[in-house]
């Protein structure tokens, strides 16, 4: 039987390093963000190519959900599944109670300034805590202790986090999950190209660093809003 572990993660949360520690696992088959075409068919968000993303990317979400998120490939025991958390849109969700969830979070101080590299003017919605928040209460009242993860923890400690992720998931940890090779890999997104650069020049969790420079004002307001569904989701995080 497989173990299907669903991330429903936020942008800029270090999920693309996530997932590359996942693939790096022998038991283990991944997939990026398959429900991003039926995200951005729905919002034509103001994402990096958006168009030429809808043309190439499967945008039905119903298809997705039974061809590929509840379809995990043969021969591999445990399937990770990199999702974000706002593009269940429009989306019966019902599929989340019959897999293993996990919430990748950030503090919206380190994470918007990044954001803003990409979308000039984010919504809550492009920032996710709402979806994350309101996922995870949905399936705490459905019986379900979904694993949140916070990025800042994950950088100080991967080790530990990822043991007790695993722990917590019921798979054994590799150590072969704390590192891997520079450069692209073929599980990536076709979007790759516009986001993830910085992970393509690494070859592990970078070290966690705080943002030295001072928080943009105009995203002040946003912050606000993202603030208390990051911190009610903190309280629950991982603490190897």
């Amino acid at each position: 039987m497989t173990t299907t572990i669903n991330l429903l993660s936020g942008p800029r949360n270090v999920s693309t390093a996530l997932m590359y520690s996942f693939a790096q696992r022998p038991d283990t088959a991944v997939v990026d963000e398959p429900l991003y075409g039926h995200y951005l068919r729905h919002t034509r968000a103001p994402q990096p190519h958006c168009e030429e993303l809808i043309e190439i990317l499967e945008t039905d979400g119903a298809k997705i959900v039974r061809d590929i998120i509840l379809s995990p490939p043969p021969g591999k025991p445990v399937y990770f599944i990199k999702n974000m958390a706002h593009h269940l849109v429009n989306l019966d969700d019902s599929f989340l109670e019959k897999v293993t969830n996990v919430f990748l979070i950030r503090d919206p101080v380190q994470m918007l300034p990044s954001l803003i590299h990409q979308i000039d003017s984010p919504t809550p919605r492009d920032a996710a805590y709402e979806s994350q928040a309101n996922a995870f209460q949905r399936l705490k009242a459905a019986g379900q202790s979904p694993v949140v993860i916070d990025s800042r923890e994950l950088l100080l400690d991967p080790e530990g986090v990822l043991r007790e992720l695993c722990l917590r998931t019921g798979i054994p940890f590799f150590p072969g999950m704390l590192a891997w090779e520079a450069g692209p890999r073929p599980e990536d997104g076709a979007w790759a190209r516009w986001w993830y650069h910085n992970v393509h020049a690494s070859t592990g969790f970078q070290p966690f660093k705080e943002k030295s420079e001072p928080f943009p004002e105009r995203m002040r307001p946003l912050l606000e809003e993202c603030l208390p569904h990051y911190e009610a989701l903190r309280e629950e995080a991982v603490r190897p």
